[in-house]
């Protein structure tokens, strides 16, 4: 089967096929769940205004028919510099040196407003889900699927913070000291969310940071913004004045101001690399930034000589083509030990092909358009690189319009640029190899680190990559593709993937401090401590509330 790929591969010269725009018109049934979202809006200081100035209109992957555009779904403010520093003055407002009402509301208080936070937006849910479907092209159930379990993570993180405090916030005698400790906010927040999960990469951040007792301001997403938008209503209703405030356009215009203002104490980026580099310099302060960074990923599937090959192509093929490969946690690279490569790739590659791709409200699907507009162009660059240095293309190779057949590259080696660069999108690279060395050189030559996916079939194949992929990546999946749920667990990574652990209990600590009260054992400092619980908002004791599961 291979022989006969690569064959037929190397029989012709390598084109793309350009396939034709995903489109719906008027007369489509569906066209009327086309949404048409007013960004012409901002909300900062606890005001949702209208806003006057320089609007984009924000377009769908999905085209429209009778023009063959890209279909205009929206619009959102382009805010200006000084529009950006409007907003950072109301969230430094909002935390007063930390002075505020909302850090200074007892956190039983806070827990409240966030629970009442989720119950509006359970009633927006439908028209969130249906702008996640256009604008960034999810399917039905992933976009469902996207908000559900965001509401779901709030809930787990407001279990965990009750569980947390309880550990923590009550007095103790420690070496003759009386101590009382509990977490404390850290100021002013930086939130730049991404566009493919826009909604839940977004809130894991940002519901953490504010029941801790932060202030946000958070820049929306060029692409995936509109969700947001949805939302504005929500935070200026439940939320006091300034706690949450939106920033929308582009980010040399409104996020490097802000930086600059020095009132930033936290940065949180969920992005690039070289975006969260360049950010971080605008600070003045860099030395009191915290910062919490989720980045490039390139995760290897690695396929060793005795693992159940079925197993490893089922969860590659998920791993490599869920949401067009548009996930940090996609499998980016297949590693595949040469004396299984054949075999593998007979399998894969049908396995592959035979995956449906439409539109992302047809039943089925799979693979549905990208929204980016130059993602095309840039995959078409890295195909055509490695095609030019030996590669064969095994499959898909339909590449033009926005709706992009899966791709596999065979056999990819170092020095090709779809090797070491993170493609983010349904373009499969597949390598081999033929011992452990050759692995161990590629994870101490690699610029990333978050995960690898490894399929072996005993542990005594497995032990030695798990010893070696322990010091190089956060996440070591066995016959499993690359993941980060449950939140419940760590979701870390190294070198240049990331900074800091993202899970209902480290993003609590990621944006809070401990802080203590302390007192000398005695009876004066007895009586003083036991009534302090009592009057002080910082000391409060949680009460019973409600059910976050029930929210």
């Amino acid at each position: 089967m291979l022989a006969l790929l690569l064959a037929a591969s190397a029989s012709s010269d390598y084109s793309f096929t350009v396939a034709p725009p995903a489109s719906i018109g008027p007369s489509d049934a569906r066209w009327p769940s086309k949404p048409s979202v007013d960004g012409r809006k901002t909300l900062v200081g606890g005001q949702v205004s209208r806003f006057d100035g320089a609007v984009v209109d924000v377009t769908s992957p999905v085209h429209d028919a009778t023009t063959g555009a890209r279909a205009v779904i929206g619009s959102l403010a382009q805010m200006t510099a000084d529009d950006a520093t409007a907003a950072a003055n109301a969230a430094a407002a909002a935390w007063a040196g930390g002075q505020g009402v909302w850090p200074q509301m007892p956190l039983a208080e806070r827990i409240a407003a966030i629970e009442e936070v989720v119950r509006e937006l359970r009633e927006r849910r439908e028209a969130i889900v249906n702008v996640l479907m256009w604008e960034i092209a999810k399917t039905s159930k992933d976009a469902a699927a996207e908000f559900d379990r965001t509401m779901d993570f709030v809930g787990k993180t407001i279990t965990t913070l009750r569980e947390l405090d309880a550990q923590t916030a009550s007095w103790r005698t420690v070496g003759g000291v009386l101590a009382w400790v509990r977490r404390a906010a850290i100021g002013i927040m930086m939130l730049l969310g991404p566009y493919n999960y826009p909604f839940n990469e977004t809130y894991a951040v940002l519901i953490p940071a504010l029941l801790m007792g932060n202030c946000v301001v958070m820049k929306l997403p060029a692409i995936g913004g509109l969700a947001h938008i949805l939302t504005m209503e929500t935070f200026a209703k439940v939320l006091p004045p300034g706690v949450v405030n939106f920033v929308s356009g582009s980010g040399r215009a409104t996020v490097a101001p802000v930086m600059r203002t020095g009132l930033v104490d936290a940065l949180a980026l969920i992005g690039g690399s070289k975006t969260a580099d360049a950010v971080m310099r605008e600070h003045p302060a860099p030395h009191r930034l915290r910062t919490f960074l989720q980045l490039d990923a390139k995760n290897v599937g690695i396929v060793t000589a005795g693992a159940p090959l079925d197993v490893a192509v089922a969860q590659t093929v998920v791993g490599s083509t869920s949401y067009n490969g548009q996930r940090c946690t996609a499998i980016k690279l297949i590693l595949v030990h040469a004396s299984v490569a054949e075999e593998f790739i007979a399998k894969f590659v049908p396995a592959v092909a035979a995956l449906r791709a439409g539109l992302p409200w047809d039943d089925g699907v799979a693979i549905t358009p990208l929204p980016e507009p130059n993602k095309p162009a840039y995959l078409q660059e890295l195909v055509a690189d490695a095609v030019a240095q030996g590669a064969a293309v095994l499959g898909g190779g339909t590449l033009g319009g926005a709706l992009l057949a899966p791709t596999v590259v065979y056999p990819v080696r170092p020095g090709m640029r779809l090797w070491a660069e993170e493609q983010f999108g349904p373009v499969i690279p597949i390598g081999t190899y033929s011992d452990d060395a050759e692995l161990a050189a590629y994870f101490r030559s690699a610029p990333f680190g978050q995960q690898a996916a490894l399929f072996v079939g005993d542990a005594a194949a497995a032990a030695p990559l798990v010893d070696l992929l322990s010091s190089s990546v956060g996440r070591i999946n066995i016959n499993t593709q690359c993941g980060r749920s449950p939140d419940e667990l760590p979701f870390s990574a190294r070198r240049s993937s990331a900074l800091g652990t993202m899970s209902v209990s480290e993003a609590l600590r990621a944006f809070s401090t401990e802080t203590l009260v302390a007192a000398k054992d005695g009876e004066l400092n007895g009586a003083v401590t036991q009534a302090l619980a009592a009057q002080s908002k910082f000391m409060a004791p949680l009460t019973e509330g409600s059910d976050p599961r029930e929210l």
